[in-house]
């Protein structure tokens, strides 16, 4: 699947606040290196959000759920495993944000847990 260029400004906007989010990974002692579930948001139009959960997984992701919204355009959650360092954000947030043009969805951003190597 050939996935559309991405619009530099979008990128940018998007990478500043991946940028708080890895901070305050680094805040709660996170281990960038380790890999860990990532979870990745769209909204949008229920065929459209249907399209992205049948081609998920050839797009390198798992389906975790869709939670409806008040306003008719529910959310997409999707996953997959991968290392939270500056470099592999950046490529998971420009996959997104080219998911984001090719279904024609809005994304939402990312979310992980810290990872300290410790466990409890």
């Amino acid at each position: 699947m050939k996935l559309p260029p991405v619009d530099p400004a979008r990128l940018n906007e998007e990478w500043r606040a991946d940028q708080d989010v890895l901070a305050n990974l680094r805040e709660n002692g996170d281990r960038p290196d380790i890999p860990r579930a990532v979870d990745v948001s769209f909204r949008g139009p229920p065929d459209a959000l249907d399209d992205l959960a049948d081609a998920a997984e050839e797009l390198g992701f798992e389906v975790i759920e869709t939670e409806p919204s008040d306003d008719g355009e529910p959310w997409l959650f999707l996953q997959r495993v991968q290392t939270a360092d500056a470099d592999a954000i950046k490529a998971l947030t420009i996959t997104c944000l080219q998911i984001e043009a090719m279904f024609g969805l809005e994304y939402d951003g990312w979310g992980c847990v810290a990872q300290t190597g410790l466990t409890h």
